[in-house]
């Protein structure tokens, strides 16, 4: 693209978005189906927006769930044939269809593993340190177990009590992704984790009397280059029995033939425990709904309360009922009205946020990002590891979420706020807009080489007979909807003005769509 079509897009950006401004009607975001609560979850929010006097905001269109569910879900874009289909099935339970389809695709393993991979600091280099061998197995390890839809009680029992070399019983790799290797630092990690509250700032006793369950991990190296041996040191237990104290503050004497992890373990995933259940909950809820019902999710205190607490124990209720399935409890979540609510809200209320009465707008991940522009335009990306220890090569076909260590990057991910691994809060992503990555997508070379030499964006563009059918294409394939009335006639009146003409058109609506809001967030 010339630099005058940078100028002309410019001008198409303000007609569309001047074309689809929200008028007295509903937006092509918003649709007229009646909201009604017919499942708990939507009664709880319901209720308490009444009580607020918060007006909840419409119930979202087809075209808004189909690429949001897509995007929630997978961490994926639909196909502008799934958006099609989807679009016309006359089917009424055709999302709830959709939802089971997707939770069963090899994306949701893929998008899940990166999700648990920041969590859980899979990372090759400084400061983490797995090194290659160990990043590629602890990934395989957490993905299969996404794939499988191993019971989370026993996932996180399979991290705590895990022996064995890095190398060999991947998850081990659990101990040595802390950056702080004491007993204490150990037992923080594992707070923040499984029990999303931060042990750094409980009073020292308690810390301590956790930290004394982590006590007798014993490491040793081998011969073989850079693999490590966790396991319980019985060097360690021959100094007798073991007094340690559960942050309920419950104390317990551990004999000293048992691995103290094995108790802490027993103690976590009880079903009654005040902590286990509802963090993993709260997570999930905060990654479908963008905040947590306890806000932050990894900061769970008794002076920050639950913005609806009888909302967050059903969660837990349903996760214990449904053996800690964690898809159970995302299929409840998508499945309900709450999340499929417009993200245009009705109330100008400072409670709505908090108790959502909309859906609230959100950019892409980094990685869900690039993947979006290389799924349209039918281009790759290249990565590799940076320090040669040994040097890690990615297949260009290999999507960027399905990265296995955190140390290899690239200019897009690191501008648009993929998180470094350092610690496992989820403040480490950082999605917030910048400057930097405003002017990357409207003048970058990297953005204009993917719209004017990808296959099959390209194909697209060519693909039409007239200019209302290659545009409405056009608008499915980026942005998973058809263009309205208003959208139409604005890009014609554009192409009339005679600043664009033939396939420069079709380019520069290509560029103002990957310019807009709506590709950048979700919504």
């Amino acid at each position: 693209m010339m630099q005058t079509s940078f100028i002309s897009a410019a001008l198409l950006i303000v007609a569309l978005s001047l074309a689809a401004a929200p008028k007295e009607t509903l937006s092509p975001f918003e649709s007229d189906a009646v909201l009604t609560a017919d499942n708990p979850i939507d009664k709880l929010v319901l209720a308490r927006l009444e009580k607020l006097g918060v007006r909840p905001a419409h119930v979202c269109s087809d075209a808004t769930f189909v690429r949001r569910v897509y995007l929630d879900a997978v961490g994926t874009l639909p196909t502008a044939r799934e958006a099609k289909e989807f679009l016309l099935d006359p089917n009424p339970d055709k999302r709830r269809i959709l939802i089971d389809r997707l939770l069963e695709t090899e994306e949701y393993a893929d998008y899940w593993a990166m999700k648990w991979s920041d969590l859980l600091r899979v990372k090759a280099e400084f400061p983490i340190n797995l090194w290659p061998n160990a990043v590629q197995g602890y990934h395989h390890w957490i993905r299969t177990s996404l794939k499988q839809n191993k019971p989370y009680d026993r996932f996180v029992r399979e991290l705590l009590t895990a022996s064995g070399s890095s190398f060999r019983a991947p998850e081990v790799n659990f101990y040595r992704a802390v950056q702080n290797k004491d007993p204490q630092g150990v037992a923080q990690a594992v707070a923040l984790t499984f029990m999303g509250t931060r042990a750094e700032k409980w009073p020292k006793e308690q810390l301590s009397g956790m930290a004394a369950f982590f006590s007798r991990i014993g490491r040793k190296h081998t011969a073989e280059w850079k693999e490590e041996i966790i396991l319980f040191d019985l060097e360690k237990a021959a100094e007798g029995d073991l007094a340690g104290v559960f942050p309920d503050g419950t104390a317990v004497k551990i004999p000293a033939d048992m691995d103290p992890r094995d108790v802490f373990a027993d103690w976590l995933i009880a079903p009654k425990n005040p902590w286990f259940t509802r963090n993993i909950v709260n997570r999930q809820w905060s990654w479908l709904l963008g905040r947590g019902i306890i806000h932050e999710p990894d900061d769970i205190r008794p002076d920050n309360p639950a913005s609806n607490p009888e909302l967050l124990a059903y969660l837990e209720q349903e996760l214990v009922a449904a053996k800690y399935d964690l898809k159970q409890v995302f299929r409840l979540i998508l499945n309900s009205r709450t999340y499929q609510l417009a993200s245009v809200p009705r109330s100008d209320k400072a409670e709505a946020k908090a108790n959502f009465a909309y859906y609230p707008l959100r950019r892409l991940e980094a990685e869900v990002l690039i993947d979006a522009l290389c799924q349209i335009t039918g281009t790759t990306e290249k990565y590799s590891s940076p320090i040669p220890e040994p040097f890690t090569f990615i297949p260009e076909s290999q999507r960027t979420i399905a990265l296995a260590d955190g140390s290899i990057s690239s200019s897009f991910l690191e501008m648009f706020g993929r998180p470094p691994r350092d610690n496992g809060l989820e403040a480490e992503r950082n999605n917030r807009a910048s400057p930097a990555q405003r002017l990357h997508f409207l003048n970058s070379s990297h953005i204009q080489r993917k719209i004017e030499q990808g296959r099959k964006l390209q194909t697209v563009i060519q693909s039409g007979s007239n200019l209302r059918e290659t545009a409405t294409e056009i608008y499915l394939t980026i942005v998973s909807r058809q263009p309205t009335e208003e959208e139409l006639k604005a890009l014609e009146a554009y192409a009339g003005t005679g600043v664009a003409k033939g396939r420069e058109v079709l380019v520069d609506l290509a560029w103002t769509l990957f310019n807009s809001s709506e590709f950048l967030y979700r919504h």
